[in-house]
């Protein structure tokens, strides 16, 4: 690796160095482990009645026979480490649930094991799949972007692919697949057991169209740090939604492929990555720019990750950069994008509609401790965490039966309407199969509300639904306040190991009401498959046909201004606008495009402005103060 690589790459090992100082546990740790695995799949795993019924799985029994099978052991002849934490990884991969992990201690906690290149897959024009070099880590010249791949260790590459996903089982084919490409070349050691070779035989077709042959070391080194601490008690930490696998990877991307933005995040300040880029003051987050296509000059706003503490500062800088780009029509793109802050997805989607936006409604598992967890914090103790909504249903549950508590909002429904629409052109939502979580849901979100079209470079979203919290933040939601529960049946784990499960499934509003974001996920309506120039030449053939898509919707503008007593308005596409102030309506006149003024009978805190065309609302804006 060159000196000028980010130094966690250039001071990677080998990961034979690495696995040599792996191996600590104890037996009495790892049936502590196994315990508390079982507390948390019995208690507290929303999904688990779902994932017995949909893949016809019993994580809870295979839990049974290892603890049993840990019995019989004495530390002198219990099996290798490794084995234990297969088995118990398999058995948490085994509900195909992104959120539903065992994180392994240390020493693999907050290390990658990474291959110095990136494999994307695209499609010739016949159809044919290829597997392409996308990126490589600075320093390496064993294989160029470009490079088509051929085998993995022999095995076709296709093939590798899905039997690699099968491992790392996503909630539909797409995510599996996904997984399976990505964890080819890169693995978070936190919840993905190190490879099992120490190196990999690559074979490619060179530049004649020869196969050659490369073989390539794993290399293991520490990943950044998260954006978010999750097992504190913290809004953000109880309204996280994200895939930690693809988070993790995220974040191992930059380090290894983006040192340039790991460097701007750590300056600070506004900067631009690209010379046609808007600056942005998180560009770890968003990367905006114009971008040309044969419809027509639009908007891109890449969202990298929702994983952010403060969601209304996300908003406001969204906001922002989206009133820096053509007006005429704006690609909102969340590929790769494995979730976070759940208020931070569904606050965005008020910018994008002049309808009211409805979060989605989340629901306990009917149990015992999850009764136990809301009882506590039912009245807001800490002010981190209000449990009250669902408090009623679980309380009664014993008597009524039923399986889940009632279904309330974790993102508050006045900040996923406080702003409201900010941008008026049409909009177009591309998607792929690695969109996990928090942007499940802002995706669903995006369906239910129809904001417009979504693009998919696959046949579905990653289908991960659910809010997700980790074994030390229920750890610590029964010791708050003081005095903690004498009784918890969370214990401390040892050498940094943790688990996560889906505490509260999210369901779907608007036409699927009720319907469960998991293994479901957001199907486009419509699709693109990734061309070479996709991969190659900055996603040339995906932005030309979301450029047709949007090129295919009326342009629209809602400009509002307040002077005083007169609001001064300027309309495109409209026929008729409703004048409110504080929510109550004073006006309603018909328009034409044009500059208008409108005198104010009575002033107010808020002037709300509703566009329609033809009877139908298709424009809103909000001027306060």
């Amino acid at each position: 690796m060159t000196t000028t690589a980010h130094p966690n790459v250039a001071n990677s090992v080998g990961l034979a160095e690495f696995l040599a100082t792996a191996g600590t546990l104890t037996l009495a740790q790892r049936k502590l482990i196994v315990d508390q695995a079982l507390v948390l799949l019995e208690q507290n795993y929303a999904h688990l009645p779902l994932k017995v019924a949909m893949h016809a799985v019993n994580p809870v029994q295979r839990l049974r026979v290892l603890r049993a099978r840990l019995e019989r052991q004495t530390d002198a002849t219990a099996e290798p480490e490794w084995q234990f934490h297969r088995e118990l990884s398999s058995t948490f991969h085994s509900v195909r649930d992104l959120h539903t992990n065992y994180l392994l201690p240390a020493p693999f906690a907050g290390k990658i094991a990474f291959l110095p290149f990136q494999l994307e897959r695209c499609f010739a024009a016949d159809g044919t799949e290829q597997y392409l070099v996308t990126r490589v880590v600075e320093g390496f010249d064993g294989l160029s972007v470009g490079t088509e791949v051929t085998h993995w260790n022999g095995t076709p590459v296709a093939r590798a692919v899905a039997l690699n996903g099968a491992v790392f089982a996503g909630s539909n084919t797409a995510a599996n697949l996904a997984r399976g490409l990505e964890s080819l070349t890169l693995r978070p050691l936190v919840i993905q057991l190190p490879p099992d070779e120490d190196w990999v035989v690559v074979t490619y077709r060179g530049e004649d169209g020869t196969r050659e042959d490369v073989r390539v070391e794993w290399q293991v080194t520490e990943n950044l740090p998260p954006m978010t601490d999750v097992d504190s008690l913290s809004p953000a930490a109880a309204a996280q939604g994200v895939d930690l696998d693809s988070d993790e990877k995220a974040r191992a991307k930059k380090l290894l492929h983006a040192p340039k933005v790991v460097r701007a995040e750590a300056a600070g300040g506004a900067v631009a990555m690209g010379t046609q880029d808007v600056p942005t003051t998180m560009p770890g987050v968003f990367r905006a720019r114009p971008v040309v296509t044969p419809s027509g000059t639009f908007g891109h706003l890449r969202i990298f990750t929702f994983s952010v503490d403060d969601p209304d500062a996300f908003l406001a800088e969204f906001v922002r950069l989206a009133a820096l780009l053509p007006q005429n029509g704006l690609i909102v793109d969340v590929r790769d994008n494995g979730g976070g802050h759940i208020f931070a997805s569904e606050f965005l989607l008020q910018t994008m509609t002049p309808r009211r936006v409805d979060p989605e409604p989340v629901q306990f598992l009917s149990t015992p401790l999850n009764l136990r967890i809301c009882r506590r914090h039912a009245d807001d103790p800490t002010g981190q965490i209000d449990l009250g909504p669902w408090f009623p249903s679980l309380d009664s549950s014993t008597e009524t039966g039923q399986a889940f508590s009632c279904s309330h909002t974790i993102t508050p429904v006045e900040g996923a309407n406080a702003v409201g629409q900010t941008y008026h052109g049409p909009v177009v939502l591309v998607t792929d199969a690695r969109c996990y979580s928090a942007t499940d849901i802002f995706a669903a979100g995006w369906a239910d509300h129809e904001l417009g079209p979504i693009l998919g470079v696959d046949d579905n979203t990653g289908a991960g639904g659910a809010n997700v919290w980790t074994h030390g933040l229920l750890m610590t939601l029964l010791k708050i306040p003081a005095p903690g529960d004498t009784e918890s049946p969370y214990k401390p784990l040892p050498n940094k190991a943790n688990m996560r499960v889906s505490i509260r499934r999210t369901l779907r509003v608007g036409k699927l009401a009720g319907t469960p974001v998991e293994d479901l996920g957001v199907r486009p309506t419509h699709q693109h498959k990734l061309t070479r120039a996709d991969l190659l030449q900055g996603n040339v053939d995906l932005l030309a046909r979301a450029g047709e898509l949007l090129a295919e919707q009326p342009v629209r503008r809602l400009g509002v201004a307040v002077d005083g007593t007169t609001v001064s308005l300027d309309t495109v596409n409209l026929d008729r606008v409703d004048v409110y102030v504080d929510g109550r309506p004073m006006t309603s006149l018909d328009v034409a495009d044009g500059v208008h003024t409108v005198p104010l009978t009575t002033t107010g805190e808020e002037v709300r402005v509703d566009g329609f065309a033809q009877g139908r609302l298709v424009a809103a804006r909000k001027v306060t103060g």
